[in-house]
């Protein structure tokens, strides 16, 4: 069980669960690290992100906001991944860093704001239960170069929803979207999924950073299949909540919930 560190720090159960979280998401802001750490005071997370900070065990890093502030991330330390048995030890950025358009910081970001909604906040559907999350470093299937950015699965009273989780930022061109269409269906119609998780479908969902550009990939998707895709901004998770009324299929204009309420 992890005990003081170097500094004098004593390692409490939520460090242990936010340097392992850590391990898995590979960097976070505050307001992620309060979720991922189970912290309901900002003062308290300031206060203990500063603390493991100073002892080695999470390294800091700057980012800019909206051109004229910035805000503090955060990944494991070599020190903290061995304290936890992780086999990530955090992004390869110097020590304070303030990073300007480091796009896989961006959309590790953006990631993680779907896991967190996921897994720890309240599902709105009785019933309901997140059972795990998988996050991929590789191809997920041989002669598929598809690399999700997760996958999760619920309960869901009497039945388990496994969903992968494309996050769009807006950087791939129309052609590199439609192979990944293209992937995801081979792989819907390969039988692979059973063979590696479960034998039941599948759904992905693609979640773009804007409006606009939902719209931009539904158009994009509905030449090709009108089958397992949903889609939904970021701009309407904040308005309205991820579980709401704000998810689209490709040929179906209607805004629909991932899950019905029974």
């Amino acid at each position: 069980m992890p005990g003081p560190s170097k500094q004098g720090l004593i390692v409490q159960p939520r460090d242990t669960r936010l340097l392992t979280e850590l391990g898995l998401v590979r960097v976070a802001d505050r307001e992620q690290a309060k979720c991922l750490g189970g912290f309901s005071s900002t003062t308290r997370a300031n206060t203990r992100l500063l603390a493991l900070t100073r002892a080695g065990l999470i390294s800091r890093f700057f980012m800019g906001t909206n051109g004229i502030g910035r805000k503090a991330l955060y990944t494991l330390s070599p020190k903290g991944a061995k304290l936890v048995g992780s086999s990530y030890q955090g992004l390869r950025r110097a020590k304070d860093e303030f990073l300007i358009g480091d796009f896989f910081v961006h959309h590790q970001l953006s990631v993680n704001e779907v896991y967190c909604a996921v897994k720890y906040r309240p599902i709105p559907v009785p019933g309901t239960c997140f059972v795990h999350w998988v996050f991929f470093t590789e191809p997920m299937a041989q002669g598929l170069a598809l690399i999700p950015d997760g996958l999760f699965e619920l309960r869901a009273r009497d039945q388990m929803v496994s969903a992968f989780v494309e996050v769009d930022l807006g950087n791939e061109t129309r052609s590199v979207w439609q192979a990944k269409v293209k992937a995801y269906l081979r792989y819907a119609m390969s039988g692979q999924f059973a063979e590696q998780f479960a034998d039941r479908p599948f759904r992905v969902l693609a979640i773009a950073h804007s409006d606009r550009r939902t719209a931009s990939l539904r158009a994009a998707t509905t030449s090709i299949t009108e089958k397992i895709f949903w889609f939904a901004s970021f701009d309407s998770i904040e308005r309205a909540g991820f579980w709401s009324a704000i998810w689209q299929r490709p040929k179906d204009n209607r805004f629909q919930p991932l899950l019905p309420n029974p």
